[in-house]
Order: C-alpha cells, then sequence, then structure tokens
C-alpha cells in the first residue's frame, strides 16, 4: 500500500485524502487527494468520481477523509461536514500555521478562532514581557526615572495568569497575543 503522507516539499495547500470504503475493506486504497479550499459541489463531484471508479464496482457508495495535509493543529474526523472542512481549510489558507493553532486553541471551534484573529488579535512579538512594555509605553505615561523599575516580564505573566490575554507560540521568539474572549 502506498503511503497516505504527503512529501515534505508539496505544497502546503490544505488537502484532504478522500478514500473509497467499500474498496478499503475489500483490501484496495482506493482514493485521492483533493484540494480542500474548492467549493463543497466541486469536493462532492470529486467524490462522486472516485466512488464511480472504484475498484469493487458499483458497490461503492461510502467514503471517508483518511488523512489530511497542511491543517496542522486543526483537528478533522473522518467523517467531518465537508462545508465545515471547506471553511476550516480556507481559514488555514488565509493565516497559516497560525489559524490551524487558533482553531485548536479555541477547541475546533471554527467561530471563536475567526472573532479571535478579526477582533482580538494584538500582533506578533517576540515575547509577551515585549508586548507588555509596548502596551504599557503605548498608554501611560511613564517618567525616565522609573523606567529601569518596570518588571515587564511579571505584567506579562500577569496578564496571561488573570486570563487578560492569550498567546499563541508558534516558535521561540515569536509568540501571538490575543485579547481573551469573554
Amino acid at each position: 500500500m502506498k503511503s497516505l503522507c504527503k512529501e515534505s516539499n508539496k505544497s502546503l495547500q490544505p488537502e484532504i485524502y478522500i478514500a473509497d470504503l467499500a474498496a478499503y475493506n475489500a483490501g484496495y486504497l482506493h482514493g485521492k487527494w483533493i484540494d480542500a479550499t474548492l467549493e463543497v459541489d466541486d469536493i462532492q463531484d470529486e467524490i462522486k468520481e472516485i466512488l464511480k471508479n472504484s475498484p469493487v464496482g458499483k458497490e461503492a457508495e461510502e467514503f471517508a477523509i483518511h488523512s489530511y495535509s497542511a491543517f496542522w493543529e486543526a483537528e478533522l474526523g473522518e467523517y467531518a461536514d465537508l462545508a465545515m472542512v471547506v471553511e476550516t481549510a480556507r481559514f488555514i489558507n488565509e493565516h497559516g500555521r497560525l489559524g490551524a493553532k487558533l482553531i485548536s486553541y479555541c477547541d475546533g471551534e471554527l467561530e471563536r478562532a475567526r472573532e479571535s484573529i478579526e477582533n482580538n488579535y494584538c500582533g506578533e512579538y517576540e515575547s509577551v514581557s515585549d508586548f507588555a512594555e509596548q502596551i504599557t509605553e503605548e498608554t501611560t505615561q511613564i517618567p525616565e526615572s522609573l523606567k529601569l523599575y518596570i518588571n515587564y516580564e511579571k505584567m506579562a505573566k500577569d496578564l496571561e495568569q488573570s486570563g487578560d490575554i492569550f498567546t499563541i507560540e508558534m516558535s521561540f521568539d515569536e509568540v501571538h497575543v490575543f485579547w481573551s474572549l469573554r
């Protein structure tokens, strides 16, 4: 059987692998990778073609999504609603890995992720303390004589622990900050 894993040098376009369940249950790997950002009707047409060309003949009526590519942390089931798959793929296509991590952070709730990125996104920082420093300096007139006494690391910790913000860490020095949804 050929591996369902996508090669690492392939495009980062969100894709789904649609498997013919009748063929799968008969011991065949019959399916196709499909661009998950297509219209739902176009994906359904692709699925009909897969089932029509099944190695087990007319018995093929059911399908499942057996693999995902470029969905990263966003989890979808093998029987996920195609409209939700398309919406998720388009969100990830627009926002990249951050979008996938945000969906995961929001427990798979795409609307919460969308609201967070559209209304609560503060930006990308090297650290949360950099965010605390920027927001403090933008909103408060700090006398020069006191600047060295401000502990931005503690402020950042307080912001996170109080639930005022949440963060998505992409790498060692790439943190995305969001005001919390309340």
